[in-house]
């Protein structure tokens, strides 16, 4: 089952959530907070980093890190010194992402981090971070991006040179790749085209309407490289077969993504013998037919994006009470307030950030994704 914690101290809060059924891996997310915003930078990525190093125990038993999200306010300014405090774990294998994502609590820093116990954690190919156990092998990908070229043509280099990577892992990006995130820097300039490059690679790999896609975020934000146009996370499973893989729509409430133009699944599951993994793509106040809900209303947009997303959880068998991280992302910080507010009575008891980054139509107010974890029982190998 979940469980949360949180806990705070002068400078910093920790919302901690970790899913432990009684089998031999549990797993845990977490997100890290500054609370003194008069802190220089360097100070709250100190206390931010204090609380990580604290994170390994918390569970009842030692965890250890898989991957790690740096959300920062200014990146030009900031990403030499995290990645100075990176390098004195260069010999970790977890895998790590930076992205110019300010938090909305008006401070300099945040970080989102998922650990486990149980598993073998290990350096793959190419950098990635390989967890793996039973027969499964999960990679985890950070910061993945390329400096020459447009933003069609660096989308298509990054996405073309992941697959490869995944070949090398005995994986594809059609059978194994679960969930991608596509920073997208200057998002309303940049955005059609890194969705045409996505569209290319897709099709170069036979990922139609009539096969599937895969779960994702496209959202604006600003990457470690002042030369990309576009950064992308990504998470595949190498051992999976594709009946443990089932895809969410929500129908109802709203259509398949290939009817605009754009490529992805609005979620995904995954079954294991021992526990179900949900992971719900970036999602906005739309209906079924791709058009945008309550125009200039933050308010009911809000509304209306945790309807669309209790619907795709709801789809997986699912509800908020499984929901084990959220990331919600707002075009104008000056609805912050409002929409916390508004938040708080859903995920109160999840680990969950706000943080500034448009939405990839202007008419997008908000838009939110999650993961959440149920215990269910299969007979397909135990996760």
């Amino acid at each position: 089952m979940v469980h949360f914690k949180e806990w705070s101290s002068e400078d910093v809060r920790v919302q901690l959530s970790w899913f432990d059924n009684g089998t031999e891996v549990i797993e845990a997310q977490a997100f890290i907070h500054v609370i003194r915003q008069s802190l220089p930078f360097s100070q709250q990525l100190q206390v931010v980093h204090n609380a990580w190093i604290r994170l390994s125990c918390c569970c009842g038993l030692p965890i250890s890190p898989v991957f790690k999200r740096y959300y920062l306010s200014d990146m030009a300014n900031q990403i030499e010194e995290v990645k100075m405090l990176e390098r004195s774990f260069q010999n970790s294998p977890y895998a790590c992402s930076y992205i110019e994502q300010p938090p909305l609590d008006g401070t300099k820093v945040a970080l989102y981090t998922y650990l486990m116990a149980g598993m073998k954690i290990e350096r793959g190919k190419e950098g990635c971070t390989k967890a793996s156990h039973n027969g499964y092998t999960h990679l985890w990908e950070g910061g993945r991006n390329a400096v020459e070229g447009g933003p069609q043509e660096q989308t298509e280099s990054v996405m073309q040179d992941y697959a490869q990577m995944l070949v090398s892992h005995g994986s594809t990006l059609e059978d194994n790749c679960i969930r991608t995130w596509l920073f997208v820097d200057d998002i309303d300039r940049n955005y059609r085209a890194v969705v045409q490059g996505r569209n290319q690679v897709f099709t170069l790999h036979q990922l139609t309407p009539d096969t599937h896609f895969i779960a994702s975020t496209g959202i604006g934000g600003r990457g470690s490289s002042c030369r990309s146009f576009m950064q992308m996370d990504a998470y595949a499973i190498a051992g999976v077969d594709s009946r443990q893989i089932r895809y969410l729509y929500a129908s109802s409430l709203m259509n398949r993504t290939s009817e605009y133009g754009v490529r992805f699944e609005r979620g995904t599951c995954v079954d294991y013998g021992d526990r179900r993994h949900v992971f719900i793509s970036g999602t906005a106040s739309i209906n079924n037919k791709g058009e945008i809900m309550h125009v200039g209303d933050i308010q009911r947009q809000t509304e209306r994006m945790l309807e669309n997303v209790a619907a795709l959880l709801e789809e997986a068998d699912c509800g908020w009470g499984d929901v084990t991280s959220s990331v919600v992302y707002l075009r104008d910080m000056a609805d912050a307030e409002l929409v916390r507010q508004l938040l708080m009575s859903v995920l109160k008891n999840i680990p969950f950030i706000l943080v500034w980054a448009p939405v990839c139509r202007p008419g997008w107010l908000i838009e939110m994704e999650c993961m959440a974890t149920k215990t269910i029982h299969t007979t397909f190998p135990a996760y």
